[in-house]
């Protein structure tokens, strides 16, 4: 699971395009070849780049180079960018494999996170959102618009079951679209609850799963997820995508039913894809303080956060691990 579109920062994709399409179509003009893809210059081509350039120069195709300040791109420009200013010297940049330094808040990581609003395919999903939420949600699966749809597993949760590090027992996937998550996460020692509020996201992922040989270990409901009594608390709560895609009055009621549903001792396991700066949704403004700021009242901690090194290349950058436990000692108010 996750949203399509992925951030600036981790795709690559250009900011400040009129000057740095300008300066390569010329300067690169039978140079680079096919050193360019999406952004990224292979290394082996510099030196032909630079022959390119001066020749370009020579010719007065070139009248004038950008600015270095053109290349400060992607996640603020850092320590992956440089533009040298003498006709025929490189410009060292990889933009696609340029990541925000740790310890950077998102915005000022990425320099302002492009609205997935801007994928054609979110912008569809908004469309279907003119009146009830769940019937939005069963339109996308009807129309195919399923942008946050991997298609596979979540490859972090793959991760973490060889690990061994997550709890057993029971398991819950709010908005488990068609199940790959779940799928992954179900073993003899811990069975596995795909919730999600489309008939027909959970008719597919029931289509596809109920021959696996783990299929005695999972199960696919189309239930409300606020309004779901189940007969037992869960040890482990998943929420990928699923907190990001509601409207933010919810959140609040959000982190009440995550309270509700799992085990005083159980664990919430959250990857928090980043989202600011946008208008609209879903999927809508998501950060790290927007969980602390519902969780933490109901005596959530997250004992772990941290970037998602696991991240498919267009979100590296974009998202957080969180792992949420309740404090031994919670406030009465």
């Amino acid at each position: 699971m996750g949203w399509d579109g992925g951030c600036a920062a981790a795709s690559g994709k250009v900011v400040e395009p009129a000057p740095l399409f300008f300066f390569l179509s010329l300067a690169g003009r039978g140079a680079v070849g096919g050193r360019e893809e999406r952004g990224d210059m292979a290394c082996g081509g510099w030196r032909e780049w630079g022959r390119g350039t001066r020749e370009a120069a020579q010719r007065k195709e070139i009248k004038s180079f950008p600015p270095p300040s053109c290349f400060r791109l992607c996640c603020g420009g850092a320590s992956h960018m440089r533009a040298l200013s003498r006709v025929g010297e490189p410009v060292r940049w990889l933009a696609s494999r340029a990541r925000p330094r740790r310890g950077m808040g998102s915005s000022a990581a990425a320099g302002g996170r492009r609205d997935p609003g801007e994928n054609p395919k979110v912008g569809r999903l908004r469309e279907l959102f003119t009146g009830d939420a769940a019937d939005g949600w069963e339109k996308s699966w009807e129309f195919g618009v399923t942008p946050w749809d991997l298609g596979k597993p979540t490859p972090v949760i793959e991760h973490l079951v060889r690990s061994g590090t997550l709890p057993k027992g029971r398991a819950l996937v709010p908005g488990c679209g068609m199940g790959y998550d779940v799928v992954a996460l179900a073993c003899p020692e811990r069975f596995v609850v795909g919730l999600d509020v489309s008939d027909l996201a959970i008719k597919k992922a029931k289509q596809w799963s109920s021959s696996l040989p783990n299929a005695d270990y999972f199960t696919f409901l189309a239930e409300d997820f606020f309004k779901w009594i189940p007969s037992e608390q869960f040890d482990l709560i998943f929420d990928y995508t699923f907190f990001c895609a509601l409207d933010p009055s919810l959140r609040v009621a959000w982190a009440e039913t995550v309270n509700r549903l799992l085990k005083p001792d159980g664990e919430l396991l959250t990857l928090i894809y980043l989202i600011s700066d946008q208008e609209g949704g879903p999927p809508y403004n998501n950060t790290v303080a927007d969980y602390q700021k519902v969780l933490e009242p109901l005596g959530f901690r997250a004992v772990l956060m941290e970037d998602n090194e696991l991240a498919i290349k267009p979100r590296k950058g974009c998202e957080k691990l969180g792992r949420w436990k309740r404090c031994a000692h919670q406030s009465s108010l």
